[in-house]
């Protein structure tokens, strides 16, 4: 199998169920030859970053979405750990307040894309508003599907003003989270990282896989694509994420900006 068999560009015979999130497809299975593979991406990926910077013509947004303990901090600090803090951001969204519940639910996602030739992840992002909105009927159908119209709209604005969409969804199995979240009740070290509230929201497990199904069947598209990224492999996640990045550098070319001749003249006392 190749990238392509893991991205989704519309709603077509599109089904959770036909991804293993214990596949390992794009890796050897080998931690140690993974991780050597994942740092020459890392490098890779950091080269291009610097070429994408210079260019100064172009946006990248890359999307994280994925349920509690799926991996989008640990994805952010391996994959993108060479990167050059001057041109990479990155936005946590968490529960919105008061003053963005006063304006639409876009309106403090749009303050945060990319500026040219910079590279923005979104820790989470406005997709929640169809997510957790959605299982705990916060919403209705009819606005759900009002949402996936606006988001929709949102990203093809962002795409024709110059923005690379990348949307991944770190798809992980429940019996995964469990040992993860049994993982950190047993290691205070990782206390902090525990919110009971993610038992809560385990407890929903099968409305979110039917949400996460629906946004993105509903929001799949040629110019802003999603990636299901089988994620029980931490390894396998980083290394599918980097592949993922190094495709979308390749179709992008990015260049340096052209020589200035009249430095050809300048002489450094």
């Amino acid at each position: 199998m190749t990238l392509d068999d893991f991205r989704i560009t519309s709603s077509k015979k599109f089904s959770l169920a036909n991804f293993d999130p214990g596949s390992k497809l794009l890796s050897s299975g080998d931690k140690r030859t993974g991780e050597e593979r994942l740092a020459a991406l890392s490098d890779h990926l950091d080269a291009q970053q610097d070429v994408f910077y210079a260019e100064h013509r172009r946006k990248l947004l890359v999307i994280l979405q994925g349920m509690d303990t799926s991996g989008k901090d640990g994805t952010v600090r391996s994959v993108f750990r060479s990167f050059d803090p001057l041109g990479i951001r990155v936005v946590g969204f968490k529960a919105p307040t008061p003053d963005e519940l006063a304006h639409d639910f876009l309106w403090r996602v749009h303050a945060q894309v990319p500026r040219v030739g910079e590279i923005v992840m979104f820790n989470r992002s406005h997709y929640e508003d169809v997510l957790i909105t959605r299982v705990h009927g916060w919403i209705d159908e009819a606005e759900c599907e009002r949402r996936y119209k606006q988001i929709r709209a949102f990203e093809s604005l962002l795409t024709e003003t110059g923005t690379t969409i990348v949307k991944c969804f770190l798809h992980l199995s429940k019996d995964e989270q469990k040992a993860r979240l049994e993982a950190r009740i047993a290691d205070p070290q990782k206390h902090w990282k525990f919110d009971v509230q993610d038992l809560a929201e385990r407890k929903y497990w099968g409305k979110y896989q039917e949400a996460y199904e629906a946004a993105i069947a509903a929001t799949a598209t040629p110019a802003s694509p999603w990636y299901i990224v089988p994620a029980d492999s931490k390894i396998h996640r980083n290394l599918m994420v980097a592949e993922i990045m190094a495709d979308v550098f390749r179709q992008l070319k990015p260049e340096y900006p052209p020589p200035k001749p009249e430095l050809a003249k300048v002489k450094v006392e």
